[in-house]
């Protein structure tokens, strides 16, 4: 299965290479091998995109579920609200989930330029806030650009209901999702280093 918008680009080199492929095949090229080896990296690119834009199936874990494949950079608390951020690398399943059963309040963009997503200062990368209403409490969640990483695809609109561990968007080639939660009412289950897979991994459960 693959994300939602994944065909525009897979498809142009898979295109390419299968017609490249289809003229050496027919002789009808001056170099076939030069040919022949241009079919073979647009069949590299297509497989490439194709890992990249892949959205395994997912059971969703016990309690409140990791937003993002990755490593955990950071747990902390923030005032009211605890922090548990995620940095994705370029090979890391790309498409986001919900932490948990939540009503979209609202989608909006902010931010500008694109600092390396796992420096203090990105907080203010060109991002996607994603703020819901759930069980505990307002819940906000950050996908945030980085260096390469330059697009933020959301999936959801205000006033969707969207169950836990369903995608909500992706983050084209890498970076970083934060979630927020209210710190009174949760316990983080996660350290800074642990892997997390999207809407699989716990990283908090509710406070007692």
């Amino acid at each position: 299965m693959f994300a939602p918008g994944a065909v525009r680009w897979i498809g142009p080199p898979l295109a390419v290479a299968t017609l490249l492929a289809a003229l050496v095949v027919l002789r009808v090229v001056p170099d076939p091998l030069a040919f022949a080896a241009l079919a073979v990296a647009g069949l590299a690119i297509a497989a490439f995109f194709a890992v990249f834009f892949r959205d395994p199936a997912r059971s969703p874990g016990a309690g409140i579920v990791s937003a993002a494949d990755g490593r955990v950079r950071a747990v902390e608390r923030s005032g009211e609200r605890l922090l548990v951020s995620v940095f994705m690398n370029v090979y890391d399943v790309h498409v986001n989930r919900m932490p948990l059963d939540a009503t979209v309040d609202s989608v909006e963009a902010a931010g500008a330029g694109f600092r390396a997503a796992y420096r203090a200062d990105a907080e203010g990368n060109v991002r996607r806030h994603y703020r819901l209403s759930t069980a505990i409490g307002p819940v906000e969640v950050v996908q945030i650009t980085g260096a390469v990483a330059r697009r933020c695809v959301p999936f959801v609109a205000a006033g969707d209901r969207v169950a836990k561990g369903a995608p909500f968007g992706m983050i084209v080639l890498g970076s970083r999702v934060d979630v927020w939660l209210p710190a009174a009412r949760v316990a983080a289950t996660v350290a800074p280093g642990d892997r997390v897979r999207a809407g699989a991994t716990p990283i908090a459960r509710e406070a007692a």
